[in-house]
């Protein structure tokens, strides 16, 4: 043993004297498919092929280029079994060579050319293509048949197909117990015959919490919400990693299957999970030239009480440095619980405390809601509370001021649909969120409606999907109360970065009675075309109009807003940089510019 383990020291040692005074001098690596004229399957071989990069990589030595050679044979036979082709012939020299024979111990000084051919022979198409038994109600897919193509990837799909389908009817420890794969080069074909064994049909039984947590196991049962006794379902596996990961309490979520069921028929399962840092703080920015600058800042812990409820504080002052409007401020105060009315309800509760301090009206307001979502599906999630808020609000006109108050009761209900690939930077889907506030308004005794519409939409073409067309419309309109009588903050206005870009901040509202408010109609259009330059840098054109109406859509105004502007992306979203200008309408006539961190919508 220990003449043996010197030996291999000494061989070594002069393995490595060598390579570090070899010439290196690879010219050329020369790709050759012979007797076929398949692009594709070209492409495909030569993106399999370690050698083919060689060129690229300034630090090779020739033990890299025998070793990258050698591992070729592999993998461009994989590569070629994964397209139908079992007959193939693969040739690989060094500088005339075979790379196959040569010695990794006794490398040759430097290697100037790498020449691969490869003869795929011909297509195999299934012959026999059988795998079962299968779960009850399932197919097997179409492609594994007699007669079609015989790719190794359709082999493996299949298998893969039918023990996913014995899982989700309950049996989890299906499995493929044999294979026969048999090629005929005579003529061709590739016959295959896969076995699985289903297993026992089992139930969901006990599930054991593991890990770095401070989070109770009850509660993270209770989040991950897999149903004890019931039927085995991966989904429903899947969907309790998901649930326990969407708390955003925990750093890692691992759910495993026990090696063998209990002799009732129950699957055991376990959870390992690590906590995230309790406590986080952050902050933002954001200027327009009318705006001004707002900011924003939050205070975050993730595990308030051990089972994963997350309490937030929220603060925002915006219009800082302008002229003509004084600051807003707003404080809110928010709790979370997940998994209170089952695993995919959270019970929230907010405090909040705003000032908003306008030309035409001052608003001081706090309000309580409570309030419970829910997720339907990845998709559609859902939202109702019940809300009470105090205001009292200065209305400003003519000079003169006026105070009033209001204390309104409200059932807030909200639907949001989100297929959207990337919330910071969306290429493709689409975003619906709509919102209908019933109201009671106890001092006047009057009742009334909210109602808001967000559709926004996203397609990307080109190469690398290097355009994106976005569009977005926004509704929004009062029912019941007279303008002059509503929370100024249920009132519509249009302009600045969140409807109409090149138009001032609220500068379109609505007559009412003689007095410039908000409107209680809206509509907003929103377009951009979005160009990535580079991975990322971009540039962006845009178009916004927006419509206010003093009473509802039939009479109000228009106007309109277009610009260019940059993008700079990062890894917490793309920069934002706009210039815009007005179109048509009487609310301005200047350049506004924009700053921010995402995009516009």
């Amino acid at each position: 043993m220990i003449q043996l383990s010197s030996g291999r020291l000494l061989l070594a040692g002069a393995m490595a004297f060598q390579l570090a005074n070899s010439a290196l001098a690879l010219e050329t690596v020369d790709f050759k498919l012979l007797n076929s004229s398949d692009e594709d399957l070209e492409a495909s071989l030569v993106s399999a092929s370690l050698s083919s990069g060689l060129l690229a990589n300034d630090e090779k030595t020739p033990y890299d280029v025998v070793a990258a050679a050698q591992s070729d044979y592999s993998r461009l036979v994989e590569a070629l079994y994964a397209q139908g082709y079992y007959s193939a012939v693969v040739r690989i020299t060094l500088d005339g060579k075979e790379a196959a024979k040569v010695d990794p111990f006794n490398l040759p000084a430097q290697v100037n050319e790498i020449k691969i051919s490869v003869d795929p022979g011909e297509l195999f198409e299934f012959g026999t293509a059988q795998v079962g038994p299968l779960a009850p109600g399932t197919t097997k897919p179409e492609e594994f048949e007699t007669g079609q193509s015989a790719l190794a990837t359709v082999v493996r799909g299949a298998a893969r197909k039918a023990v996913n389908d014995w899982r989700s009817a309950g049996y989890a420890k299906a499995q493929v117990i044999d294979q026969s794969i048999t090629a005929e080069h005579a003529n061709s074909r590739l016959n295959v015959t896969i076995a699985i064994d289903p297993g026992p049909k089992l139930t969901f039984g006990d599930v054991t919490v593991t890990g770095e947590s401070k989070t109770k196991p009850a509660r993270v049962r209770q989040i991950a919400g897999i149903p004890r006794g019931e039927v085995y379902d991966p989904d429903a596996v899947k969907k309790g990693a998901d649930r326990l990961r969407r708390t955003g309490t925990f750093k890692s979520v691992q759910v495993t299957e026990a090696e063998t069921p209990d002799p009732d028929g129950s699957l055991d399962l376990g959870i390992a999970v690590i906590d995230r840092k309790p406590r986080r703080i952050g902050g933002g920015a954001e200027l327009s030239t009318d705006e001004g600058v707002t900011l924003t800042g939050y205070w975050l812990h993730r595990n308030l009480f051990g089972g994963a409820e997350r309490f937030s504080i929220d603060g925002k002052v915006t219009q800082l440095g302008t002229e003509k409007q004084n600051m807003d401020y707003s404080l809110i105060f928010r709790f979370e619980k997940p998994a209170v009315y089952g695993a995919d309800t959270l019970f929230f509760s907010q405090l909040s405390f705003e000032l908003e301090d306008e030309p035409d009206y001052i608003d001081h307001m706090v309000e309580l809601t409570f309030g419970a979502s829910r997720e339907f599906s990845p998709y559609l999630t859902g939202e109702l509370g019940v809300g009470v808020s105090y205001h009292e609000i200065t209305d400003i006109y003519d000079g003169t001021r006026e105070t009033r108050e209001l204390f309104l009761y409200s059932l807030p209900a909200k639907l949001i649909y989100d297929r959207r690939d990337n919330t910071l930077d969306t290429q493709n889907g689409f975003f619906i969120s709509a919102e209908l506030t019933p109201f009671y308004e106890q001092y006047q005794s009057q009742t009334g409606g909210l109602f808001e519409m967000d559709a926004r939409a996203f397609s990307s073409f080109g190469a690398e999907d290097s355009t994106v067309l976005a569009g977005r419309l926004q509704l929004g309109s009062l029912v019941g109360p007279d303008a002059v009588d509503a929370p100024p903050g249920y009132l519509f206005y249009s302009g600045g970065g969140g409807t109409v870009r090149g138009q001032p901040y609220e500068s379109l509202g609505a007559n009412q009675d003689g007095r410039s408010l908000g409107g209680k109609a809206l509509a907003v259009l929103s377009g951009e075309v979005r160009y990535s330059i580079t991975d990322t840098i971009g540039v962006v054109g845009f178009a916004d109009a927006g419509f206010v109406g003093a009473d509802s859509f039939d009479e109000g105004e228009w106007h309109a807003g277009a610009g260019l502007g940059m993008r700079y992306k990062t890894p917490i979203g793309p920069i934002r940089v706009d210039a815009a200008f007005p179109v048509s309408g009487e609310t301005s006539k200047k350049m506004q510019l924009y700053i921010g961190i995402g995009q516009a919508f």
